[in-house]
């Protein structure tokens, strides 16, 4: 039998030490047996996706996880776009954006609120009043993807090298759409600033006076009166996750962003709903994940539940999610442990502090492989702070999948060459010998 690997990609799982929980970080306080007896079972280390103190968001430290270089990366508005199920031609930029609170102080645009509560009434009605248009040869469009959230996807000559214009924090000015120093000769970039900045200046202009905006000032709630945008992106083209590590892939996740990834990397995927226990959550993509063994040689079940619980900046409550996720974990994961041909990386793709003004940050997280003949530690314990001492040291980055590939008794031995490309894994998918 082929062997497999499963990685539980826990998001967001690393933090900071607090005070309130007796200096230890939310991972350390919480109370989590069954991940400590894997950390006893397995191999461990500390892993970060590019290098420690850079503060990677989920979508660029998974591609890094998943064994890609970042110059192929797309930008994250293009990925949620293809996880949202909407079409991009090659040369067509897609841009996050979402609904916010503005205020006006002279000339300048202020954030007043970023995450702004509106019934479904009222998003539908805000929704339609945003009409595609064309400004200077290039058609821009709003997609709805939930909730006040979607996607603006520009067509013609345009370019994705542009700044955003969303500051994230309350009261801060609105950012100038600007083109990126690596492309001042880009002559597109700049017909794309200048059209995006008229295309948000006409919402603002038509949503001042909306009638969904003016009964919320006679309720004393903020108008919700603008579009703020990040990270622009545009299609590449890779090669396939199959193509590239010989593995055939899939993700059990929820999120557009993961099923972006996952379509742009050529991974199939599952995408479940998250409910209030994290820890049913894992364990139902867990006893999903051993439903389909027999299809995929590479599972990533992924939870997001650490990520919220720490943008939410109260350590206890990660803490909690952390210990839900320990307990679904424990009753759903011993079928892949207990199968010699399984091995299982539990690890996350980042850190997330609890506290603080920062949405990720920089310092790495624990990595634990369990598996017929990894180096067993005397690590005994899954947190930031034991995991450094054990055997696997510090992976940064692609090395991950290259770890992969070598427990599953595949990696290639430097110097042969089986295919033209010269591919990680062995055997390559080589042009058989004839007569």
């Amino acid at each position: 039998m082929k062997k497999k690997c499963v990685l539980l990609l826990l998001d967001g799982l690393g933090d900071r030490s607090y005070s309130e929980l007796s200096n230890q970080t939310p991972l350390q306080a919480a109370k989590t047996p069954y991940l400590d007896k894997l950390a006893k079972e397995g191999v461990n280390g500390l892993y970060h996706a590019s290098f420690p103190g850079d503060a990677l968001p989920s979508e660029n430290a998974h591609f890094s996880i998943f064994g890609y270089d970042m110059k192929d990366f797309p930008g994250r508005g293009a990925l949620e776009a293809i996880g949202a199920g909407i079409s991009l031609c090659p040369s067509d930029i897609a841009i996050l954006a979402h609904f916010a609170c503005l205020r006006r102080k002279e000339k300048i645009l202020i954030l007043e609120n970023g995450k702004p509560k509106a019934g479904a009434g009222e998003i539908e009605e805000l929704v339609d009043s945003v009409s595609d248009i064309n400004i200077n040869d290039i058609n821009i469009s709003f997609k709805r993807t939930h909730g006040l959230y979607g996607i603006i996807v520009l067509k013609g000559d345009v370019s994705p090298y542009i700044t955003d214009t969303d500051p994230i924090t309350s009261d801060m000015p609105l950012i100038e759409p600007q083109v990126l120093d690596s492309a001042k000769k880009d002559i597109n970039a700049y017909k794309t600033c200048d059209a995006l900045k008229t295309y948000l200046i006409n919402i603002y202009s038509n949503l001042l006076n909306h009638p969904v905006n003016t009964f919320r000032q006679k309720k004393g709630e903020f108008p919700i009166n603008g579009l703020v945008t990040q990270r622009a992106g545009r299609l590449k083209i890779v090669k396939c996750f199959y193509k590239k590590y010989g593995l055939k892939g899939v993700s059990l996740s929820s999120g557009l962003i993961y099923q972006g990834l996952a379509s742009y990397i050529g991974m199939d995927f599952k995408i479940f709903n998250d409910c209030a226990d994290p820890g049913l959550d894992i364990c139902e993509r867990i006893v999903h994940g051993q439903s389909i063994l027999d299809k995929y040689d590479f599972i990533h079940i992924h939870t997001k539940a650490p990520d919220e619980t720490a943008h939410s900046k109260d350590p206890f409550a990660k803490k909690k999610a952390i210990e839900s996720l320990d307990r679904g974990i424990s009753k759903a994961l011993s079928p892949f442990i207990d199968d010699p041909e399984v091995y299982v990386i539990v690890t996350a793709d980042h850190s997330t502090p609890s506290s603080g003004p920062l949405i990720h940050s920089g310092e790495p997280v624990p990595i634990t492989i369990c598996g017929h003949g990894v180096r067993v530690d005397n690590v005994n314990k899954f947190d930031e702070i034991s995991a450094a001492a054990g055997a696997l040291g510090f992976i940064r980055g692609r090395e991950l999948m290259y770890l992969v590939l070598n427990y599953l008794d595949m990696i290639k031995l430097k110097g042969l060459m089986d295919m033209p490309c010269d591919q990680a894994f062995w055997h390559g998918h080589y042009k058989p010998f004839t007569l």
